[in-house]
C-alpha cells in the first residue's frame, strides 16, 4: 500500500516533465533544459519522498475507519497538495539556483 501512495505522490511531481517544463536560459537549448529540470524534480522527489511515506502511512491507518471516511479523503488529499506544492517549490528554486527563469 505504501508503494501506491508514493507512485501518486510521484507521479503528480513527474506530471510536468514534458521537456524543460518552460525554464529558459540565455545560451541554453531546450535539452539542456531538459536535463536540468530532470535533475531538479530528482532532487525534489528524493526531498519529498519521506512525506510521501508519511502521507501514505497515515492514510493505510485510517483506511478503515468508514464512519469518518470523507474526513479522511479530504485530509489524505490535502496532504498529497501539500507534499506535490513543496516539491514544485523545491524545483523552481533549483532551476533558478541554475541560471533559469521560468518562460513568461
Amino acid at each position: 500500500m505504501k508503494g501506491v501512495g508514493l507512485c501518486c505522490v510521484l507521479g503528480l511531481l513527474l506530471g510536468g516533465c514534458g521537456g524543460g517544463g518552460n525554464w529558459v536560459k540565455p545560451g541554453a537549448d531546450e535539452a539542456s533544459a531538459a536535463r536540468e529540470y530532470d535533475d531538479c524534480r530528482d532532487l525534489a522527489g528524493t526531498a519529498v519522498r519521506t512525506d510521501a511515506d508519511i502521507d501514505q502511512d497515515i492514510a493505510a491507518s485510517r483506511s478503515d475507519d468508514r464512519q469518518r471516511a470523507g474526513v479522511v479523503r479530504a485530509q489524505t488529499r490535502t496532504m498529497g497538495e501539500h507534499t506535490r506544492d513543496r516539491a514544485d517549490a523545491i524545483i523552481a528554486r533549483c532551476m533558478r539556483a541554475k541560471g533559469f527563469a521560468q518562460a513568461p
